[in-house]
Order: structure tokens, then sequence, then C-alpha cells
């Protein structure tokens, strides 16, 4: 009997829960699922970014980027400023001891570098519309684009070492390999990860809505993208 009577008590008990939840709008305390489920993905995954009204307004990986992307750009505006000092002190610029930076080359390469964006735009629409063949397509000519990048500017630099601009040929030496090779470790990063989105991509990791791994991605290389026309503006033209 007093077995009988502490379940009726319980039964009792999560009854009224049950009727206090509806009462209040929402579901029951055991049906109710974290504003993050189980397979909200990584900067490298394939989930996130679904359309659950439950979930944060922007993803964790994304505030993330933004957080990062706000320090580089503090990081870059410091690095610009010691040049900008350095050149604006200067009345004669390159000194004349020094060889000409290559304009033209330079200008072609950057070209290749801003239709990568494009193509990273393709790769990402492509993936919203579910076409993931396409997707992985143009992720591949983003990643090679990027390769092609550093494989010319890295020929550059070295013709420039043996004419006898290096690291240690003064201010101007040292400000334009810090400069330009700080940005150039920014993008041959982003080629790996490029890399590592494309084999995942190709794998089926993403589909349409559960992309953020390749959506963060993106947003770091739309950054190394966007940066390089001011860099090349500042150092190869002003």
């Amino acid at each position: 009997m007093a077995r009988e009577a502490v379940g009726g008590v319980i039964e009792q008990t999560e009854d009224a829960v049950e009727e206090r939840s509806t009462l209040i709008g929402g579901p029951p305390p055991s049906d109710v699922e974290p504003p993050d489920g189980p397979d909200d993905g990584d900067p490298f995954g394939g989930g996130g970014g679904g359309d659950d009204p439950k979930r944060a307004p922007i993803h964790n990986a994304r505030l993330g980027m933004i957080m990062l992307l706000a320090s580089e750009t503090m990081f870059f505006a410091g690095l610009i400023g010691s040049f900008l000092l350095f050149r604006i002190s200067n009345q004669v610029w390159p000194p004349p001891m020094f060889p000409r930076l290559p304009v033209l080359v330079t200008l072609i390469n950057t070209l290749f570098l801003l239709y990568s964006a494009v193509t990273m735009w393709q790769a990402r629409r492509a993936m919203r519309c579910g076409l993931q063949a396409r997707s992985v397509m143009f992720l591949l000519y983003t990643t090679v684009l990027g390769v092609v990048f550093l494989g010319i500017q890295g020929y550059e630099w070295t013709k420039l070492i043996r004419v006898g601009l290096t690291l240690s040929s003064g201010v101007y030496g040292a400000t334009f390999y810090i400069l330009i090779g700080t940005h150039a470790l920014h993008v041959l990063g982003a080629v790996i990860w490029l890399a590592v989105v494309w084999w995942r991509a190709r794998k089926g990791h993403y589909r349409p809505g559960r992309d953020v791994g390749m959506a963060v991605c993106g947003m770091y290389w739309f950054y190394v993208v966007g940066l390089w026309p001011v860099l090349y503006w500042l150092v190869y033209l002003y």
C-alpha cells in the first residue's frame, strides 16, 4: 500500500509539471534541447549553420572568426603604420642603391588572388544550392589560385634576393619582407585550411545549411584577399 501511494504521488507530480510547462508555452523540461545541438560542427567540420530557431543569432565559430579578424586588422594596422612612418620620413623611396620592385608581375599575381575570391564565393553559393560537386570544384580552383599566388611571389623574392634586396638591406628591405612576408604566411595558412576544407567537402562532410566550416574558412580567405590590394598599393606603388 505504501509503495502504491508513493507511486501515485510521483505520477501526480509529473502530471503537474507537464501541465505547468504547457500553460507557460514550453515543452516539458526533459524535452528541451540545448541551443547548440550535438552536431554543431567546427571550423573544419560540416556541422552548424542550420535553421533551428533555438540557435544563437551567430554561430560560435563565426563569432570567433570575427574576433580573430579584428585582432589581425589591428596587427596589420601596426605594420602598415610602421611602414608609412619610414616611407614618409624618406624623400627618396626606394633608396637608389636597391632594385625596383616587380610592379607588373605582382599586378598580374594580384589578379590571380582577386579571382580566387570569386571562386570561393562560387563554392559557397554552390554548396548553399546543394550542388556539392560544383562546390568541390570551385574549392579546388581557389586552393590552386592561392598556391599560384604564393609560387609567383616566392619566385620574385628569389630574384630580388639575388640582386641584393634582403631582410638585412636596411629599413627598406626589412619593411618590405616583414610586411609582405607576414601576409604571405597568412595566405599559406589559409591555403592549407582551404585544402582541408576541399578534402572534407569532397568526402561529403558539408551540406546546405550545415557548412559552417566552409563559411568560416571563406571569411578568412576573403580577408587575406581583400588585404592584399592595400599592401600592393602601399609597398609597390606608393
